[in-house]
């Protein structure tokens, strides 16, 4: 199955963008009659078929609706500090929306080592991600967002904190208390972990502190783990 991505999908007629039409046209040589499916990130995915065949404005007729195509049963947001090396961080959000993930927030911390974010060229990683792992839920991508506004804003779900840091005490394994089919909010802190100031003040917020397991982890497979985590205790 060849998926494309229409935000703004009106059926039964559409007219794909630019950009898609392009691809569609010029790169998989699709013509008139030819079939394809479309999402609107939203859960609906569109099985459609070709009658205009042009490479700037291709025109398509849904034939077909699947609404809620492979909802997951739970909603996870995850909150991660972004890399020094963009590479790295983008490697993180294509493997997560892979796996399922509802929400990005790039978070600043007080060791963060990056502290800008092209929001523009982050939300192609992610498209591309959907688009290749034929998914019909687009993830929101937050603005980088400074830590406290994440630690305080409303969250009706799990809330959870990985760190570290052993002078807080034992943390349990994260597979060993999640629930199943809740929403979840994690946060992934810096190559510098988060200060033990940030840690207080999540705890006194409702966050859970939590371990990802004995292994060392770079904050990007810190990240993609914790997804990978989340997900499986939901398919069990």
């Amino acid at each position: 199955m060849q998926l494309f991505y229409s935000p703004n999908i009106t059926p039964p007629i559409h007219t794909l963008s630019e950009e898609e039409s392009k691809h569609c046209v010029r790169v998989l040589r699709l013509g008139v009659g030819d079939s394809l499916h479309i999402t609107d990130g939203k859960g609906n995915l569109y099985r459609a078929c070709i009658i205009e065949a042009h490479q700037h404005h291709c025109t398509i007729e849904v034939v077909e609706t699947f609404n809620e195509y492979e909802k997951l049963p739970y909603s996870l947001t995850i909150a991660v500090a972004p890399t020094k090396n963009i590479d790295r961080y983008e490697w993180f959000l294509e493997k997560a929306t892979e796996i399922g993930v509802s929400r990005f927030i790039p978070i600043e911390c007080d060791h963060s080592e990056r502290r800008t974010l092209k929001h523009e060229r982050e939300e192609r990683v992610i498209t591309s991600a959907v688009k290749q792992s034929l998914k019909a839920y687009h993830p929101q991508l937050d603005e980088l967002t400074p830590l406290k506004q994440i630690i305080t804003m409303p969250f009706q779900g799990q809330k959870f904190i990985a760190h570290c840091d052993a002078t807080f005490g034992e943390r349990p394994f994260l597979p060993s208390i999640i629930k199943k089919s809740e929403n979840i909010l994690i946060l992934i802190g810096p190559e510098g972990d988060f200060s033990p100031e940030e840690i207080k003040f999540a705890t006194e917020n409702g966050f859970q502190q939590i371990s990802l397991g004995t292994q060392r982890l770079r904050t990007e497979t810190a990240a993609v783990m914790a997804t990978a985590m989340v997900a499986t205790m939901n398919s069990l």
